[in-house]
């Protein structure tokens, strides 16, 4: 028998508190890029490796450092003038022995290429060749953890460390709204209306009661605005797009939309970017210091601190069961009755993945259900994920899940 406690809470839904405060860094903001380069990494890697060896070999690159440059914006469009500097660590297998002698592997090739191909998908007005050094310092993994997937190659993975991690679901309407405003403003259909903003879009929602107060911090593009009056009309485009959503997610709220609050229209004092990125404007960036694997920082709801990009997707809990956490509380949030389901997952170092040493699920469920019911196929979905924990990997390596 698995670990699994199911219990009842008998407490408010989320959308029934006072008050609730949700972020989203966007995809441009260097704790953004860092995650988002971790992650296409450790996708290269498995690729590489799944095509040479038919399996997935050691690693983690969730060692990602984004280091500030220096650029000089102004109106028409100004110039870098440091380059920002990007460092990848942390440990992947380098090297293999055959029978037929050593392989040596392309490792750092391979790794610095994925960051680059990253970085021009995602930051379309940095040039990467000329504005950003990238410097590659994966080291070779450990041999100890190598040895667990030379054990584990066909069979359940050994999880790598004793961790958890937390799920929820479903997304309240501040917390999609919040979401859905950054991935709206990131869009390619909002970047051929409005060229001139950038990536590095920061959401914070504010939730009083039924008033919701979105405070948007967007990285302008110099070179498409050449005085003051065309920035105020990009900004007034950008309030246009959110309000409208805002009507379709928050119907029912007083929603408040604030952009660029800093500037200062009189000193000529706005938030204009190069590249569209603050990462030129000596902001760095880490892995892990961003959005939780669901694309949100949540002080309201359960959350880990674990950084999940760039980690391996076998047997690194770490990330596997923070992805895995969310993929239950979905499930089971979709069941009739339930109002919320939070999910906490705990690993043994040492142990197969499917049999974590604690499997938590908390449910708020309506008064009329039985509970004894939503709790028993509540039970099956979780048992249904660990016998097919193995479709989570697949799923991180071709990129169905999000980790940031």
């Amino acid at each position: 028998m698995r670990n699994i406690f199911i219990k009842k809470l008998n407490c408010k839904p989320i959308e029934e508190q006072e008050i609730e405060i949700v972020e989203r860094k966007g995809l441009g903001h260097p704790d953004s890029i860092a995650d988002g380069i971790a992650e296409s990494v450790s996708r290269a890697l498995c690729k590489m490796y799944i095509e040479k060896f038919g399996t997935i070999l050691h690693h983690n690159t969730d060692q990602v450092e984004v280091v500030g440059g220096h650029a000089y914006p102004k109106f028409g469009g100004g110039e870098m003038v440091t380059p920002i500097y990007i460092l990848l660590s942390g440990r992947a297998t380098m090297q293999i022995t055959t029978e037929k002698g050593i392989i040596k592997l392309p490792v750092g090739t391979v790794a610095i290429k994925a960051a680059k191909e990253y970085l021009k998908k995602v930051v379309r007005n940095l040039d990467v060749d000329k504005d950003v050094i990238v410097d590659c310092r994966i080291g070779q993994g450990s041999v100890d953890l190598v040895d667990v997937f030379e054990r584990q190659k066909d069979k359940i993975p050994l999880a790598n460390d004793t961790s958890f991690g937390v799920g929820y679901a479903p997304l309240s309407t501040t917390e999609r709204l919040v979401l859905e405003t950054e991935k709206l403003l990131n869009s390619e259909e909002t970047k051929k209306e409005i060229p001139a903003l950038g990536e590095d879009i920061k959401v914070m929602g504010l939730r009083e009661g039924k008033k919701i107060k979105l405070t948007i911090a967007a990285a302008i593009v110099d070179k498409y605005v050449k005085y003051i009056e065309e920035y105020k009309e990009v900004i007034k485009k950008i309030e246009e797009k959110v309000k409208y959503l805002a009507k379709k997610i928050a119907n029912g709220y007083d929603v408040k939309i604030y952009i660029n609050t800093a500037d200062d229209y009189e000193r000529g004092a706005v938030y204009i970017t190069v590249t569209g990125t603050s990462a030129e404007m000596g902001y760095d960036g880490s892995v892990g210091r961003g959005n939780r694997v669901n694309g949100l920082i949540t002080p309201f709801r359960p959350m880990s601190m674990e950084a999940a990009s760039g980690k391996n997707p076998v047997n690194h809990v770490g990330k596997i069961y923070n992805i895995l956490a969310n993929l239950i509380a979905n499930d089971i949030a979709n069941l009739d009755g339930v109002k919320e389901c939070y999910v906490r997952i705990l690993s043994q170092i040492g142990k197969p993945i499917n049999e974590p040493k604690a499997l938590d699920i908390e449910l708020i469920v309506d008064e009329d259900k039985d509970f004894e019911e939503i709790k028993k196929k509540a039970e099956e979905i979780a048992n249904n994920w660990l016998n097919n924990i193995l479709k989570v990997r697949d799923m991180i390596v071709n990129g169905e899940v999000n980790t940031f």
